[in-house]
């Protein structure tokens, strides 16, 4: 209808020779297919798929920019695993994948062993008390930051509770992070849909999981396969701490995720892990940064001294963030 700024779908049909009033001439080989006609200056009709596809990139932009806006906007850059968080909120915690860094596991075993949550170590539990916090329209949380509260050791009704929770704050967004990323299927359908869902893949070499022990999490052959089949337009990537790499063919499998957003970071503790080169990092960051937004968190090089040229060319040995947004 004129003046109608709805966009409505329809199923392309024959028409007689003379131009009906109302109706939009389109190619033959459109006969058959479903369009999106939306009014502007008249009328305009696009594919269905191309329709689905460009809703699909505007949200995305929508949410690089929001996310960019909280990255140059935060005071506290560098101090939190994600700078775009403005709160964490742990309704379930602790983890059984025993990886060889985890910064959690060594605060809830040290620094907080004597508090309630972690007298009995970092065995995963639910906090109900977490269960009285509100959020507001703008937050966005990353939830269960010291656990993984999509391992396979988390009972399905703690995950279901969480979601439904969530589902009370649609104008918040919710940052989940796993090492367990083929789970988020069995919660897709009702996965909130102001939620990002991540997957830290440290390297593309299960070799070097296995040869180093560095984690009893999936390996990261199975996270990336099922990041690159996971149906979510939001998702993001966490290379921290990076671990070595085959550069082709861990560029291309951030290609075949397809993430909006990817995070970098060297380790950050001194557990003297596997690292790649820095100028083999630098060539990482330059590649994917055509194809996501990315975000330079502890970029140094390795801790066992491989030092191709200085600072300077490189960056500063800091833990601020940078960010690379790429190319349109």
């Amino acid at each position: 209808m004129p003046g109608d700024e709805v966009p409505l779908e329809k199923r392309v049909g024959r028409t007689s020779l003379k131009r009906p009033r109302g109706r939009v001439i389109l190619p033959t080989e459109w006969i058959g297919s479903y369009v999106i006609v939306a009014p502007k200056n008249g009328y305009v009709a696009i594919p269905k798929e191309e329709y689905s596809h460009l809703k699909e990139r505007n949200r995305n932009l929508s949410l690089v920019k929001i996310v960019c806006e909280k990255i140059l906007n935060n005071e506290s850059n560098g101090k939190k695993m994600f700078n775009i968080v403005t709160k964490t909120w742990n309704p379930v915690t602790g983890c059984l994948h025993y990886c060889s860094y985890c910064w959690a596991r060594q605060l809830a075993t040290t620094k907080l062993k004597n508090s309630h949550r972690y007298k009995e170590g970092f065995k995963p539990s639910l906090n109900k008390k977490e269960f009285r916090t509100k959020f507001k329209e703008g937050d966005i949380v990353f939830v269960s930051d010291m656990g993984d509260l999509f391992g396979d050791f988390i009972p399905q009704e703690w995950i279901l509770k969480v979601l439904e929770y969530i589902e009370h704050f649609p104008k918040a967004i919710f940052l989940f992070l796993t090492k367990n990323p083929q789970r988020y299927e069995k919660f897709i359908d009702v996965m909130p849909r102001n939620g990002i869902l991540g997957a830290t893949i440290e390297t593309n070499r299960d070799r070097i999981f296995l040869e180093h022990t560095i984690s009893r999490a999936a390996l990261p052959s199975i996270r990336y396969d099922a990041m690159k089949n996971l149906k979510w337009d939001k998702k993001f990537i966490s290379i921290e701490p990076i671990l070595d790499f085959d550069l082709e063919v861990f560029c291309k499998w951030i290609e075949d995720i397809s993430p909006f957003m990817v995070y970098v970071g060297y380790d950050n503790y001194d557990h003297q892990l596997p690292e790649p080169s820095l100028h083999k990092t630098l060539m990482l960051l330059e590649r994917i940064s055509e194809m996501t937004l990315v975000v330079r968190k502890t970029i140094r090089p390795p801790w066992f001294g491989q030092f191709e040229g200085s600072l300077v060319e490189y960056g500063r040995k800091d833990k601020r963030s940078e960010i690379l947004i790429p190319d349109t």
